[in-house]
């Protein structure tokens, strides 16, 4: 056994977490030889929802977490159910079922009771009372409603949950003529399954069960398509730098160096693919009431150079907050989900393309750099005198919300891994999909979503001005011929490994996308909806004893329709 004396945390209602060396005998024995029906790995939104519906197939199952908290991003700061854009708003409400629907209504009750408004009353949030009465459904939430809700969801369902518990990367999964038969994590904890879904955001199990996985972009000649690779000439101002900005340490001089988060490289070729990953960020909670808010920090190694380029911009001529920080909280009880948008935001561009593949060490040292990054950089919006005094005061009536990730700090304990591994199965799903060029005969349900991908890089232009690149959103680019998508089908395939990889694994988080296609589907209710029907799929194989690619579609569609989902 290895390292049982290491912390884990409780959290929730059930859990069979080991504490200690005291339980190692007759205990722990039985739990490592017991098996499961499903294992799944990642309490993620999608493993959340993936083990509500194992429960209620009469199955047994057991949830692990490595971290302490359910919900993934939809609890750790996403607080918008995002569904579609812009006109395909409605198109996109009408595409969620099951389960994932399910949440919007148990949101809705929450916040039909009186006691759900504390900051304010139900008639003064945006929509008012009117509104509120023609749908039960509710698609923004506080993050802690959001946990709350999947606590609930577990609690009822009697699902066992094992927090603090992460997969051993040297020699974590045991497998036999391509199947995975028990998953070993740090601690030292064996646990068996007949089937196994991997809901993280990472796709540890996935690569570490030997399936065939990618990480960054192709080119756009690999699947037929037009907005993968390299993207430098694809013009999305609200994310890119619209003012001629200095990168060296001393403006005018290369051999001063650049300044931090820019590499002195050209992007590549366009439409060409490469390793790099798009950005990261914790998705705050920002509030402007005074009694329930609590100063933005200032890190303990604050080092200005880090937002020298922030400075170099509002001294050209930017003038407004780069936080997506309405002048209307977006959220109950006046609080609002902040994210990037312009070009210095956020988004710690270039500095993560080390996680999808990295050991725990490396990617904490990652997440630990862009925790001190965004601390620093909304620091430095509201108190730096460099940055211009309207923006000062406006931030200044906002802070973190007190009664929001109350055990760290008040910041996030989830980074939002936008993308890391993608799968690649027998099915990929591309932007073919996304435009309705292609069709997935066998639908799990439906992606809703513009292509989407956040930069992926800050590089230096030939004429010496820095520059960002690997935006991509084309709700906002309509006039390059390219249009936000209507609701399409999302193939069983691509969230199943080749049939010789591995018979009893599947993948609906890190599905079998290309990196654009991905960006259509990564988002949380996709995520849960893929959840379901990737539960629904292992249970039915266990009954038929088949492996998840044997599995009869017809059978399988059947099942989710009757539990609501919706495949076209």
């Amino acid at each position: 056994m290895r390292n049982l004396n290491r912390r884990n945390f409780l959290r929730g209602s059930v859990s069979i977490v080991v504490a200690g060396p005291a339980l190692i005998g007759a205990g722990l024995r039985a739990e490592t030889e017991k098996t499961f029906d499903l294992v799944i790995y990642g309490g993620t939104s999608s493993g959340v929802v993936a083990a509500v519906q194992v429960a209620r197939m009469g199955k047994s199952v057991v949830l692990i977490e490595p971290g302490r908290h359910l919900g993934g991003m939809t609890s750790g700061g996403i607080s918008t159910f995002e569904i579609g854009e812009g006109p395909m708003l409605k198109p996109g409400k009408k595409a969620l079922g099951g389960i994932a629907k399910e949440f919007t209504h148990r949101i809705y009750l929450h916040y039909a009771k009186d006691g759900a408004w504390v900051y304010q009353q139900r008639q003064q949030y945006r929509g008012g009372a009117k509104s509120w009465n023609e749908e039960e459904a509710w698609w923004m939430f506080e993050p802690h409603v959001a946990e709350e809700v999947f606590n609930a969801m577990i609690r009822e369902a009697k699902v066992a949950v094992a927090y603090g518990e992460r997969l051993d990367l040297e020699d974590g999964v045991e497998k036999k003529d391509g199947r995975i038969l028990a998953i070993t994590m740090e601690s030292g904890r064996v646990f068996r399954g007949r089937m196994f879904v991997d809901a993280t955001y990472e796709g540890d199990l996935m690569a570490k069960a030997g399936v065939s996985c990618t990480v960054g972009r192709e080119p756009n000649s690999k699947y037929g398509e037009t907005l993968n690779g390299v993207q430098a000439k694809l013009l999305y101002p609200y994310h890119q730098f619209t003012r001629e900005v200095d990168p060296y340490v001393r403006p005018g001089d290369p051999s001063s160096g650049l300044l931090p988060g820019v590499h002195g490289e050209p992007p590549g070729e366009e439409g060409v693919g490469d390793h790099r990953v798009q950005a990261y960020c914790f998705r705050m909670c920002f509030t402007d009431v005074p009694e329930n808010s609590v100063p933005f920090p200032k890190p303990k190694d604050y080092n200005p150079l880090r937002y020298e380029l922030l400075f170099r911009y509002y001294e050209a001529g930017f003038d407004r907050l780069p936080l997506s920080l309405g002048t209307r909280p977006a959220h109950p009880n006046r609080k609002h989900d902040v994210n990037n948008v312009h070009a210095f935001s956020t988004d710690n561009i270039g500095m993560n393309y080390d996680y999808p593949d990295g050991d725990y060490a490396t990617r904490e040292k990652i997440i630990r750099e862009h925790a001190n990054y965004q601390k620093g950089l909304v620091w430095t919006l509201a108190n730096h005198p460099r940055i211009p005094e309207k923006i000062r005061k406006h931030l200044s009536r906002w802070g973190l919300a007190k009664d929001e990730f109350v055990d760290n700090d008040n910041w996030p304990s989830q980074l939002y891994i936008r993308e890391a591994r993608r799968m690649i199965s027998d099915y990929v799903m591309t932007e073919k999909n996304c435009r309705g060029q292609h069709t997935a005969p066998d639908s799990i349900g439906l992606g809703t979503f513009p292509a989407d991908s956040h930069n992926t890089q800050r590089y230096v232009d030939e004429q010496g001005h820095v520059r960002n690149e690997g935006n991509v959103q084309t709700q906002g680019v309509q006039s390059q011929g390219n249009f936000a998508f209507p609701p399409y089908p999302i193939s069983y395939r691509a969230i199943i490994p080749k049939g010789d990889e591995c018979s009893n694994l599947l993948v609906p988080v890190c599905l079998s996308a290309s990196h654009i296609g991905f960006g259509s589907l990564r988002l949380e209710p996709t995520f849960m909806l893929l959840g379901q029907s990737a539960a629904t799929a292992a249970c039915l194989a266990i009954d038929d004893g088949l492996s998840v690619q044997q599995l009869d579609y017809a059978k399988l569609r059947n099942r989710l329709l009757s539990d609501g989902q919706v495949l076209e």
